[in-house]
């Protein structure tokens, strides 16, 4: 088509047609315009195309780290409300002395209540390579965007929170770092000692005198306010968090 433009022109040209030249000359750039025009129209919808599939890859893989993470918390929420339930049973023989637990029903409060720390670690990998390729931004949801982007900020909160908590239940455990305590006992009590086939010696002392340790019980309710904190404030509104998050995938998931 150009082609044919160009001979008329020069046709036109070689008759002193000028105004006729102009005519066909403005008629051949409207045409590359258009051609180009088209051109750029066809890449854009193309390039689309390909951030929609892309969008779509991302979107099933973040659904299934979130989904994996939300089972994660979901666990971690109940082992910390059963070290606060063990804590609050301790604390119950505190405040009533006549009422003392047996030496293997202490063990296993204590084993059950301090043995295990608390740790949320999410399934990110995925998330932090969109942040740090800057393939976030291939999200058409802005709303979305903004949650995940501040998800990794509300995390190194939680990791701060978690950290109070550990610091407490070290706390706690010090008190098996003294000459009158045994761990040993606690060990023996709850089956570890069988387990690890660790030789079991034949003195055996109580730990039930820390019933009677104010120092115990202060570190006892201040493990449980931490757990508590750890819970109510940091952990419930996490899980809220990410239930949003995954209800936006879910809803951008063709």
């Amino acid at each position: 088509m150009i082609k044919f433009f160009r001979k008329i022109r020069q046709q036109l040209l070689s008759k002193n047609q000028v105004s006729k030249y102009l005519v066909y000359a403005f008629g051949e750039i409207i045409l590359v315009v258009i051609g180009i025009l088209i051109a750029l129209g066809i890449n854009n919808l193309n390039q689309q195309r390909i951030n929609k599939n892309t969008e779509q890859i991302y979107l099933q893989g973040l659904e299934e780290e979130f989904q994996t993470s939300k089972l994660k918390l979901e666990e971690l929420i109940q082992v910390n409300q059963g070290n606060i339930d063990g804590a609050k049973s301790i604390l119950t023989y505190i405040a009533d002395p006549n009422n003392s637990p047996g030496e293997k029903e202490f063990s296993e409060l204590l084993y059950q209540s301090f043995s295990s720390d608390i740790a949320f670690n999410p399934n990110n990998s995925l998330l932090n390579e969109m942040i740090n390729s800057g393939n976030l931004k291939i999200l058409s949801n802005s709303e979305l965007r903004r949650l995940l982007t501040n998800w990794i900020s509300t995390l190194e909160d939680i990791k701060r929170q978690e950290n109070e908590l550990d610091i407490q239940r070290e706390h706690v455990l010090n008190e098996f770092r003294t000459e009158g305590n045994s761990l040993q006992t606690v060990l023996k009590q709850v089956g570890v000692y069988q387990q690890l086939d660790i030789p079991i010696g034949q003195k055996e002392q109580s730990n039930l005198k820390l019933l009677s340790s104010s120092a115990f019980e202060n570190n006892i309710l201040m493990f449980i306010l931490a757990s508590y904190a750890t819970g109510e404030a940091h952990y419930q509104p996490l899980m809220r968090e990410m239930e949003q998050i995954l209800s936006l995938i879910q809803k951008e998931i063709d």
